[in-house]
């Protein structure tokens, strides 16, 4: 899918917003990859809903490179998981991981998640998610990613625009206005499975030490991820202080 050079396209992001806001998921996804071409990649964490966006994107985008930021802190269900997805979707997977393995990473700064720190966990996502990320991004020459963010999940989801610009790389959200009814719809229409940890209570799931199942005094999806001290990973907010404090490449 990559070209000796990807072209840059600069967009007006009001008015795009203005034209795509109402679009469904599969025109914005259209529309995405006649805009960047080659410059095109989508990521996936292989979480409860995964399948909803590797499908409906590949249906599309057949050979679009998918990211997967493999922490090494995954659960065993989620590897096998992504194992799965991938030989069913036929999937253009690129896994980029820290350059700091697990051991490494915990002898030179300790179990991170842990300290019940803001910062702390800031720095663990900065190693083990956002730096790799970055790579990513630079290694395939990206210039929009689509994500499956939807706008129920955060605080900070409700503030998005379908189509917004995170540093230099466009980010387009195609279900961002999706429900968990939409995605349930979506999922039994195409008989998609699930990720296992959802016949678990669970309706987000990340590492194994920083995920755990819905409650009863959960407000969001998001509150059963890290502790509750925050709710975002940094993926989608690296440059944002209140969600990745002291983002820093000498933690490396």
């Amino acid at each position: 899918m990559m070209n000796a050079t990807i072209e840059k396209p600069e967009l007006d992001l009001e008015a795009a917003n203005r034209q795509l806001d109402k679009e469904k998921a599969t025109e914005l996804v259209k529309w995405a990859a006649d805009t960047f071409g080659d410059g095109l990649v989508m990521s996936t964490s292989f979480g409860i809903q995964a399948a909803v966006m590797l499908h409906l994107v590949t249906q599309i985008v057949p050979d679009i490179p998918v990211i997967w930021i493999d922490t090494g802190y995954l659960p065993a269900e989620t590897y096998r998981f992504a194992e799965k997805l991938t030989q069913k979707l036929e999937l253009n997977l690129k896994v980029y991981q820290s350059p700091l393995s697990p051991a490494r990473m915990e002898a030179l700064h300790g179990r991170l998640w842990e300290e019940n720190d803001v910062e702390a966990l800031n720095r663990y996502d900065y190693i083990r998610k956002v730096e790799p990320m970055q790579r990513a991004l630079e290694e395939l020459r990206a210039t929009a990613w689509l994500a499956g963010l939807r706008s129920d999940q955060t605080d900070y989801r409700q503030t998005l625009n379908r189509i917004s610009k995170q540093g230099e790389i466009y980010k387009i959200y195609p279900i961002l206005y999706w429900n968990s009814r939409d995605i349930y719809q979506y999922l039994t229409a195409h008989d998609l499975p699930y990720h296992p940890y959802f016949d678990l209570g669970y309706v987000t799931v990340g590492d194994w030490h920083s995920s755990r199942p819905l409650s009863a005094e959960d407000d969001r999806e998001r509150d059963t991820r890290f502790g509750g001290l925050k709710q975002e990973c940094g993926l989608h907010l690296p440059q944002t202080p209140e969600e990745a404090q002291s983002l820093d490449s000498s933690y490396l």
